[in-house]
């Protein structure tokens, strides 16, 4: 059975959201954010990698890179920051401001976002949700060296314009209401709203383009994808991915290691220690259990490979990443 490699891929590494923040802003303003994992420690110390967005619920701002050109951002759009970038979010362009780290640290015990005022309001007032994504770079998450270092989307991008613009509204009742469970309706919003982002951008992306959301888009090689990650633990072959893909042997690897930089049973060596080191972090069943669950005859096989793969036993990866789950 095939599976979404997508969604099987968001759920492998983790991904997991939290919105921090709502800005009213009136007047001139600029709000400069570190690089993600100088927040990390104090934002969500348990993930390995940290992606930062932004929401416009009302009015508009300019956001971008740090030293690059900004981008116009009106009510309903997105802005996210991939990689963890440190970025500008201000009233006009070209504005600059020291990072202020305060803002990230302890805030007591205040739900969830955390209300910051600028100015005293009026009909030019912006308003901003702004959160985190956190997911497992480590040990293979091919996904985010897919992604660029900004994505910007609006509402009326896209085949469904109306998705964003509830998300923007949602998250602006939720922020400013702060019902009970209104923390955990953000975070799922959020989780959503990157799924978004990620598919609209999947969606421009030029015929030339590389990287595993090329490959999915694949006519082939998408379907091989979701086949390895259907059954991550079958003991596939070359040719028996081939024949279920519809497509020669030597034209399966030669276009799958060109839109993603290794043969197909390289990637399957990867995906699988990548389920691993999730079962490791987040399941209390053996290491022999893990192992045949990812295609493993015998642990002693499983935990040399995941060895090689992670630089460290498969005991050692569980005794790291306890708590993390």
């Amino acid at each position: 059975m095939g599976a979404d490699a997508l969604s099987d891929l968001l759920r492998a590494v983790r991904l997991s959201g939290a919105v921090f923040f709502h800005y009213e802003l009136t007047g001139d303003w600029v709000a400069e954010a570190p690089a993600a994992k100088q927040c990390l420690p104090f934002v969500m110390p348990s993930a390995q990698h940290l992606i930062e967005y932004h929401v416009v619920t009302q009015g508009s701002c300019w956001g971008g890179l740090a030293g690059e050109a900004p981008v116009h951002l009106r009510t309903g759009d997105v802005i996210v920051f991939p990689q963890g970038d440190g970025h500008i979010m201000s009233s006009a362009p070209g504005m600059r401001s020291p990072p202020d780290m305060t803002i990230y640290k302890d805030h007591g015990a205040t739900q969830l976002p955390f209300l910051h005022v600028v100015g005293e309001g009026g009909p030019d007032q912006t308003q901003l949700v702004c959160g985190f994504l956190g997911c497992d770079a480590r040990p293979f998450n091919p996904l985010l060296a897919a992604l660029p270092r900004m994505i910007r989307i609006g509402e009326s991008d896209g085949a469904n314009p109306s998705w964003l613009g509830q998300f923007a509204g949602i998250a602006m009742a939720e922020s400013r209401a702060k019902r009970a469970g209104g923390e955990s309706v953000l975070a799922r919003m959020s989780e959503l709203m990157f799924v978004e982002a990620v598919r609209r951008h999947l969606e421009s992306l030029p015929a030339e383009q590389t990287g595993w959301l090329a490959g999915l888009r694949d006519r082939f090689v998408g379907r091989a994808l979701n086949l390895l990650h259907g059954d991550p633990a079958r003991a596939w072959t070359l040719a028996e991915l081939a024949k279920e893909t519809g497509v020669s042997r030597s034209a399966l690897a030669e276009r799958f290691t060109h839109l993603l930089g290794q043969p197909p049973m390289q990637y399957l060596a990867h995906w699988r220690m990548q389920i691993a080191a999730t079962l490791l972090a987040s399941d209390s069943s053996t290491i022999g259990r893990i192992a045949a669950e990812v295609g493993y005859d015998s642990e002693a096989a499983f935990s040399r490979a995941f060895k090689k793969l992670v630089g460290m036993p498969p005991a050692a990866w569980r005794k790291s990443r306890a708590g993390t789950s």
